[in-house]
This record gives C-alpha cells, structure tokens and sequence, in this order.
C-alpha cells in the first residue's frame, strides 16, 4: 500500500492516474487511503479525495468499493462534521442517478434508431440466429445489454446508502431522503421485487432499533422530529405499495405504521390517519372484505367531518354515502357455518387484529375487544349522524333494503335507484387525501345485496314459486346467476330453499332440519290430547273416577317410572353402539375416501402436469414454426430482392419452402459470391502487378538521373558551408582575443578582492567554530552538573529512606516489647486474680463449716428445752392473759404430752420463740449463712432473723 505525506498528495496521485487512463489503480490508491489508519483526522481534502472516490465507483460500477468508503469515511467524519458526509452521498446517488437516465436514453435512442425499414433486409444470417435462439427483440437485447446493469448499480447504491445511515440520529433526515427516493425509484420503474427488499430491509432497521437499545447515536422515537421522519416514511411507502398494487405490502406497510404507534404509545396527525384510513379502504376492498372496508371508511368520514375545516357540503355527502353503501355491500350471513374450531379460532385472531388497525388503539386490552359485525355498523351509522349527510337515493336505498318489507317490487324499487348511484362520483375538491370517489364500484354488491333480500322475503311469504315468475321480479341477474346466489346462501345457511327444473318451480321450507322438526312432536301431541280430553270430560265429572284410582295410582306410577328408566337404559346403550358402529363406518369411509381422493389427486396432478408439458411443448412447437416461417419469409423476400438486383430469378417455391432450406441456400449464396468475389480480386492482384511493375521498369533511369543530380547539388552546398563555418570560426577567434585583453587588466584587482574575500570567510568560519566549541562546553558542563544533583538528590534520597526504615523498624520493636509486657503483666494479674479468688473460696468454705456447727448446737439445745416445758404446762397450767385465751382456745384443745402439735396450731408466744429456720427437702444441712458483702446472695436468701417471713410463715398465713 503506497503511504502519502499528506492527503493532497494522494488526491494528485490519483489525478496523475486517471489522466493516463489507469482508473483501476486510482481507485486503488483513494481505497487505500481511505481505510489507512495514518489519516483518521478529518480535513476538508479528505471530502475532496471522497468526491473523486465516488466518481470513480459510479464509472467503474464498484458498489462493494463504494459501500466501504463510505463506511470508513462515517467513522472519520462522524463525530467532526457530519455535514460533510451527507454532501457525499448525496453526489454519490445523483451520480449514480444520473448513469442511470443516461443509459436509458441511448437505449431508447439505439431503439428509435434501429427501427429503420431499409435495414431489415441488410440482416445477415448470424443475426437471424442470434435473435432465434435468444429470443429477444432489439429493445428487450438493448435493455439487457445498457439499461439493467445501470439500474442494478442504481438499486445496490440505494441499498448500500440505507445501510450506512440506519439507526444514527444525526443522519435520519438523509435516512428519510434516502428511502423516499428509492421508493420513488421502484414506482417509476415498476420494480414490485425490488420495493419487497426494501420494504423488508426497513423493517429489519426498525426491529434492530428496538432489539438494541444500547447502541451510540441511537435514534429517539419519543422526540416528536424522529417519529415524524419514521412516519413519513412508512406513508410513502404505503402509498407506493398501493399505486404498485402490491397489496400485501400495503396490509404490511399498514401493520408497521400501527406498531410504529404501539412502540411509542402516540397516535399520529389526523392529516396522516386520513391517509391511513383511505389506504386501508382501497386494500380490505381489493382483498374482498367489504365489513372492514365499510369500517374503514366510517373512520374516515368522522375525521373528515371533524378535523378537515375545508370540507364543504357536497364533499360530505359524497363521504357519508360511500360510507353508507360500504356498510350496505357487506355480506348478510358469515361464511364462518360449518368451519372447524381452528378456524373459527384462527378467524377470530384475525378479526383481532384488523379490529386494532381500524380502531387504531394503541393501548388495546383483551377485554375491551369489539365484536366487527354488520349489524353493529349499521348501528353505529345510524348513532354518529351518517345517514343525515347522504344523498337521498342512498337513503331510500337504505330503507328499502333494510326496513321496508315489499318482496315483489324490491327488485324493480332498488333498480332505478342504482342507476342514479353508479352515475355519481368524481374528484373532492376539499378532501385531499381522498381524492377521487365512485360510487358505481359498490352496485354489484348492492345489487347481489337486493337479490337475497328478495329471496329472504319472498322465503317468508311463499311456500312456492315459479322459476319464470322469479326471474322477472329480479331484473339485475338472469336464473343461473340467481341460482348461483341461492346456492352460497343456502351453503351457509341463511335461506332454505330447492330447485325442481322438471316442475319449473322454486319450493321454500324452514331452515330447520327433519329430525328438528319431529324433536317436539310428542309434546305437541300430548298437549293436544290433553286438550282433547279436557272438552271430552270435564273437571266435575272426573273427580269420582280420580279418587278411585288414587289408591293404585303411586304403584302404577313406580313401575312406570322404573319400565321407563330401563327402557331409556337399553335406548341408550343401542344409540351409543349404533353410533359407535357408525363412527367406525365413518372413519373407515373417510379413510378409503381420503385414499382415494388421494390416489385421484396424484393421478390428476400427473395428468395435469402431463398436459401442461404437451401444452407447454406444443405451444414452443407452434412458435418455433411461426418464427421459423417468418423468417423463412424474410430469407425469401430478400433472395428476390438481391435476384432482382442482379437480374436473376430465384427459382424457389416460397409456400414448399423451410427456414433449414432458406438457410442453406443463403449460406450456398455466400460461399459462390465470396469465391467470385475472391477469382475477381486474385485477377485484380495480377493486373495491379502487372502495371506496378512496368511503372518501375519506366521510373528507374529517371530516377538515377534524379539522384546524380541531387549528388552534384549537395556537394556543391557542402562546400559552401564549409567555406561559411570555417569564417565564422576566424571571427570567434578574434573576438576571444580582444575580450582576454580586455579583461587582463583587472586581473591583479580581481585576485586582490579573491584573497580578502577568502580572509573574511575563514574568519567568520573560525568565530562559529570557537562559538560552536564554546557553546559545546557549556553544554557538557550543565549536564555534568545536572547528573551532579541527580545523582545527590538520589543518594539523599536513599539515605532518608533507609532512615524512615530503621525508624519504623525500632517502632515495631518498641511495640512488640511493648505488647509481650502487657500480655505478662496481663497473665500475673490474672494469677493474682485466680490466687484471691481461692482463697475467697476457702474463706467462703470456713464460714459455711462454722454456720453449720453453731446450728447444728442450736438445733441440739432447742431439742433438749422443748419437753420440759410440755410436762410443765400440762400439770400446772399457767393463767394466760385475756387477749391469749380466745387464740388458744381457737386454734385447738389442748393435746396429751405424748401428741406431736404442730407448728401453726401452736400459741404465739411458741411462734415467737427462737428456732432455727426450717429446712425443706431442697435445702441441705451444711449451707451457711453469706458474707455481710456478698449482697447477690442476701438478695436471693432472706436471712434467718426474728423480724423476717420465712417460706413456712407465710404458708401458715395463706392457711389461715
């Protein structure tokens, strides 16, 4: 890869190239410099150099080349100037455009020039088996060979530029501009193929948008600027897909708008919902669904009516009433009857989603679906004010056609009334968006329309009639077109009627079915017996009967019931293994049917590809004949022409003539006039010799004499030259002369300024090479210096830090000496701690021994003093006070001096006593009183003093 100083460099390199016609390597050269690394940096000369590269791309045909400039040239300009890349592909499409409209104007003009009659019969015969065997006419070869490689260069330059500017924020207007004119592109020129890609290639930039969210210069559809740009886009697009007639790309185009609007929760200008709405109108009537089309167009006229301030009167009108005969042309019954679950299901989902376009709710939920009907529309026709705004034929169409019941004369009442409203229509004056309206589109269905209300009537008013008498009270179809009608109705199940043509009548019945019809007739007979019976026999009189049947009448009733149960059992069973049999029997036929509708499908596909290859083979047999024969005429018509011409009849049959025979005969034709011509020019060769050589043999002395006497007048001038040369070389001589003498006479002067000159110069060399060495010195010192500090400053350096070393050193070891004392002194304090706490323990061990012994010698002198006072008070009883005698004749006689009393049934003064505390089971002998100091144990014990409660006490107390 050549590598350039500067791009200028670059872009005169590639001039210099394309100059000499080397416009491969100039293209090389910018592509090379274009993805380069070494020139990232954006200039104005790399626009330049990007101008040319395209220029190149677009003669050369090089879209590959062209997209990877543009490319690398984004990702250069991108974040500087923006601006600058828009200019390019700009130039890059108009170039391209350009090529284009060229090569489509010297095809046409090679077209209009090759359609001349005189050279028809200049044609040779390789022509004519050119055009045999590619079968092309001039225009279709001219097309071929100019045209569709422009196009195709055309259609990849659009193609590439939407690739580069998708999904960048700073480049959706060229984005926008982009794709209009390639869908502009594809409208001019017809390419439905080509608008499919780019419909699909949109489509793909959309979901990508959405798929990744994170990308740099993301686009932002909530700014109101970047949806408008996305709108415009997909409108124009609609609107190319319906002029291109390409309707599912249209319904596609339709969906995308509508997602577009779900994604950013906005519904769009009513400007452009009227465009949607009539878009949508033209496609559901292209595709035949006539309640979506009349839906549509009832959205259209409420925003007409309520948005367009322009709107005047008639347009209204001519609004309401197409509204209106739409709501009108809708099928009366569903062509849903008889379909299967998935179906039904998969129709339902459909009406979904067309329900959502129409509706045009970005925010739908399942539970606020509308159920689209005919019924419904004619509704909401009738509550929005529609039918206020239309003509009034259209008016008297919609009551006869739906409230007024005249069967005979529906027909011939609606007829005239049609014939006003085919003729109505024209161009909205107001109403830009809808353009045009015609109102004739709609009498065909309006006219099938009033054929089955006919038939619905007349169903409920005759039982019968005449196939004759039926066709002349409906005017619009004859009988077969009306039977054809009848056929789909009763099919789906909206009329009941059977045609006898041996009878010539038309027989109406109920819609039900047989086994519908005898479903209730034991009921209805039961109901008439009773009735019968009831005028038979009165109530008075059958009461006597009644009452002497009472008596078995719950017998009766029992086994009745019982007789019938089983009987419904046994019913049962037969229907379940009757229709168990016919199941099998179904199934089985549906299998051997299935087989062989199979087997006749494959033998019919067979036959039908058989024909179609016979067909197809007879059809090329045929044209090549009648090509062959038009040729054969024209190889025909030309050997009479050059026979003519010649003098000489062709002797040739023309009707027993073929293309091989014409063929062979010109090709003979050829061969016998290029040997003559050949014989004639090897006589033309000799004779030419012949004289060419005579002419030389005539020429030679004239010649030699010529040249003599050439010889003699050259030497002659020789001489005198030489004679000129040799004076003039005599006169230089002497000029030079006098000239040195001229100038011998400055020679000292001359030598004396050379030496001064000389002096002066080897001075000044010898100041700058003693400054030069000065200045060197210098510099040498100032470095020895500098690496004088350095090398200081680095040995400072060293020392402070292996200085702060020793000191975090030392500081290390001063606190680990530091922690092992404490953790010493720690564990002798602990030491301590342990050798007071023993001896606490020991302490705390004595005081509970001596507790123990002084209450055990308490205990022991209690013990001994106790029966002496017994025996004591029983023979010599004690005068007590007053207030003692109630409380000791209370608690309880006086017991034996053997009798164990107990402690509460004991005098006070007994109580009062000092006793040692009792003990229970869980207290042992040999526990102690605390310490004065230990308080946690004087809190959790009481002590055993005379003013305290002890547990007993308190026991005794609760007692009494």
């Amino acid at each position: 890869m050549a590598t350039f100083a500067r791009p200028e460099n670059a872009l005169k390199r590639a001039e210099e190239l394309i100059n000499v016609g080397q416009k491969q390597e100039a293209l090389e050269t910018l592509h090379s410099f274009i993805t380069s690394r070494r020139y990232r940096a954006w200039t104005k000369t790399h626009e330049k150099i990007m101008f040319k590269y395209v220029e190149l791309c677009v003669d050369m045909r090089r879209g590959r080349h062209a997209k990877d400039g543009l490319i690398q040239y984004r990702g250069i300009c991108q974040q500087v100037n923006i601006t600058s890349l828009e200019e390019v592909i700009k130039h890059f499409m108009q170039l391209a455009t350009e090529k284009a409209e060229l090569a489509r104007s010297q095809a046409q003009a090679l077209e209009e020039a090759l359609d001349v009659d005189d050279l028809e019969a200049d044609k040779r015969p390789e022509d004519l088996l050119l055009s045999y065997v590619s079968g092309e006419k001039g225009k279709d070869r001219s097309d071929r060979e100019l045209v569709t490689p422009w196009f195709k260069f055309l259609w990849e330059t659009y193609r590439s530029v939407l690739e580069i500017l998708r999904n960048n924020s700073r480049l959706e207007a060229l984005y926008a501009m982009t794709a209009h004119r390639a869908f502009q592109f594809c409208k001019q020129y017809k390419r439905t193929t080509e608008f499919r890609r780019l419909c699909e290639m949109i489509r793909n930039h959309l979901a990508n948008l959405n798929k990744y969210r994170d990308q740099r210069d993301r686009p932002d559809l909530t700014l109101p600027e970047s949806l408008q740009l996305y709108l415009d886009t997909r409108f124009e697009q609609l609107k190319v897909a319906t002029e291109l007639e390409l309707w599912q790309e249209a319904f596609r185009s339709i969906e995308d708008i509508f997602g577009l609007m779900c994604m950013v929760k906005k519904t769009p200008k009513s400007s452009l919902m009227v465009v949607y709405y009539s878009k949508l109108s033209e496609i559901f009537w292209m595709s035949f669904n006539h309640l979506y089309h009349a839906y549509a167009w009832l959205k259209l006229f409420s925003l007409q009516k309520s948005f367009n301030k322009n709107l005047n009167h008639k347009d209204l009108q001519m609004i309401a009433s197409s509204a209106v005969l739409a709501a009108l042309s809708v099928p009366l019954y569903d062509r849903s009857y008889g379909a299967s679950h998935l179906e039904i299901g998969n129709e339902k989902e459909r009406n979904f989603r067309v329900a959502n376009l129409i509706a045009f709710d970005v925010e739908s939920k399942p539970e606020n679906r509308e159920v689209l009907s005919r019924s419904s529309l004619l509704l909401d026709l009738v509550a929005k004010g529609v039918m206020n705004c239309v003509t009034q034929e259209v008016k008297d169409l919609y009551h006869i056609l739906e409230h007024e019941f005249h069967p005979l004369h529906l027909a011939l009442q609606v007829q005239p009334l049609l014939t006003k409203i085919s003729k109505v229509g024209g161009k909205l004056a107001s109403a830009s968006s809808v353009p045009e309206v015609h109102l004739s589109q709609y009498v065909p269905s309006l006219e099938k329309l009033a054929t089955l209300r006919l038939l619905q009537r007349v169903s409920k008013v005759y039982q019968t009639m005449t196939i004759d008498n039926l066709s002349k009270i409906i005017p619009f179809f004859d009988f077969p077109m009306v039977e054809k009608i009848s056929v789909d109705a009763v099919k789906n199940n909206f009329l009941s009627m059977k045609v006898n043509y041996s009878k010539g009548a038309i027989f109406f019945g109920n819609k039900s079915l047989e086994s519908e019809g005898i479903q209730d007739h034991l009921s209805t007979l039961t109901e008439s017996l009773s009735k019968s019976r009831v005028m038979i026999c009165p109530t008075g009189k059958g009461i006597p009967k009644l009452g002497e049947s009472l008596s078995d009448l719950v017998e009766v009733v029992e086994k009745e019931h019982k007789r019938l149960l089983a009987r419904k059992s046994i019913i049962e069973k037969r229907k379940e293994e009757q229709e168990r049999q016919l199941l099998e029997m179904e199934r089985e036929e549906e299998a051997k049917k299935l087989k062989i509708q199979k087997i006749t499908e494959e033998a019919e596909q067979k036959r039908l590809a058989i024909e179609f290859e016979q067909m197809k083979n007879q059809r090329i047999r045929r044209e090549i004949e009648e090509r062959e024969l038009e040729e054969a005429q024209a190889l025909l018509q030309e050997a009479e022409k050059r026979g003519k011409k010649k003098g000489k009849k062709p002797v040739l049959e023309g009707e027993k003539l073929t293309k091989q025979s014409l063929m062979e005969l010109a090709v003979s034709e050829q061969l016998r006039e290029k040997q003559e011509m050949e014989k004639r020019l090897q006589k033309h060769g000799k004779t030419m010799d012949y004289l060419e050589r005579a002419k030389r043999e005539e020429a030679a002395p004239l010649i030699e004499a010529t040249f003599q006497k050439r010889l003699e007048d050259e030497k002659v001038h020789h001489e005198l030259e030489q004679q000129r040369e040799v004076e003039l070389s005599r006169q230089r001589h002497a000029g030079d002369l006098e000239e040195k003498r001229r100038l011998s006479r400055i020679l000292e002067n001359k030598n004396i300024f050379q030496e001064r000159l000389l002096n002066c110069r080897k001075a000044e060399r010898d100041r700058l090479r003693q400054e030069r060495e000065e200045r060197i010195s210098n510099i040498i010192q100032s470095r020895k210096e500098e690496r004088e500090a350095k090398r200081k400053f680095i040995y400072f350096l060293r020392i402070e830090e292996e200085r702060q070393k020793r000191l975090r050193e030392e500081e290390a070891a001063r606190k680990l000496e530091e922690m092992e004392r404490r953790k010493k002194e720690e564990a002798e304090r602990k030491a301590k701690l342990d050798e007071i706490a023993e001896k606490q323990r020991q302490r705390e061990r004595e005081l509970e021994e001596k507790e123990r012994q002084r209450r055990e010698e308490i205990l022991g002198r209690s013990a001994a003093a106790v029966l002496p006072k017994t025996d004591l008070s029983s023979a010599h009883p004690v005068e007590t006070p007053p207030t003692a005698v109630p409380a000791a004749a209370a608690a309880a006689p006086m017991p034996g001096p053997a009798k164990f009393v107990p402690r509460f049934r004991r005098a006070p003064a007994e109580v009062g006593q000092a006793l040692p505390p009792a003990t229970d089971k869980w207290s042992s002998g040999s526990r102690t009183e605390p310490p004065a100091g230990d308080r946690w144990r004087d809190d959790r014990r009481p002590a055993a003093s005379g003013g305290s409660k002890t547990w007993q006490s308190s026991r005794e107390e609760r007692r009494r």
